[in-house]
């Protein structure tokens, strides 16, 4: 008899919900327009990552995880924006892993999905740099609205937190089939 992990229930609940009716467009619109604020705010903490965009001005990046995609439009000032409706993406990027549960443990992992790279070469490297360069300073910003001291102990709970969980998981969770980071399969037009 073949035992199933726990976590098998929790996968197909998962599935069920993001088979099961989809949000409105106003609110995957506002969640997009906070995404990119979001992203935005991680890119003007690096004037480097701002720079290396700047030559790619007006390019669209088409990201896609299953049927919930998004495009983004690399600004003059370096930045991303909303891509307009009918833009044409110049790279698109898609999640292969379907499981939403799957790619759950994989983050929490540590790994990378794996992703189909399809478009201009060298503004997929730009995009990877990025990826590999770019981390959101939590702390920094916790710091602003609450304190050094405050930030930094919620910062040290949370990765205490996050490592116990990692921990757990690789304790009952396999590891996926292949090596950590992203595993990539390139086509071109």
């Amino acid at each position: 008899m073949a035992t199933q992990s726990p976590f098998s229930f929790v996968g197909s609940v998962f599935e069920r919900v993001a088979a099961g009716p989809q949000p409105p467009q106003w609110l995957v619109h506002e969640v997009q327009h906070r995404v990119v604020l979001l992203l935005n705010h991680v890119l003007m903490q690096e004037s480097a990552a701002t720079q290396r965009l700047v030559p790619s001005r007006g390019r669209v990046v088409r990201m896609q995880w299953r049927h919930f995609f998004m495009a983004l439009q690399v600004t003059p000032a370096g930045l991303f924006d909303l891509a307009p409706p009918a833009a044409t993406p110049d790279l698109r990027l898609e999640v292969m892993q379907a499981s939403p549960l799957d790619l759950a443990q994989a983050a929490l992992r540590g790994e990378r999905p794996s992703v189909r790279i399809d478009g201009d070469v060298q503004f997929a490297g730009d995009i990877q740099w990025l990826a590999d360069n770019l981390r959101w300073d939590v702390e920094d910003d916790l710091a602003r609205l609450i304190g050094d001291v405050p930030a930094h102990t919620l910062a040290n709970l949370a990765g205490s937190a996050a490592q116990a969980l990692r921990g757990f998981l690789q304790d009952r969770v396999p590891p996926a089939g292949g090596p950590s980071g992203w595993s990539v399969e390139r086509t071109t037009p």
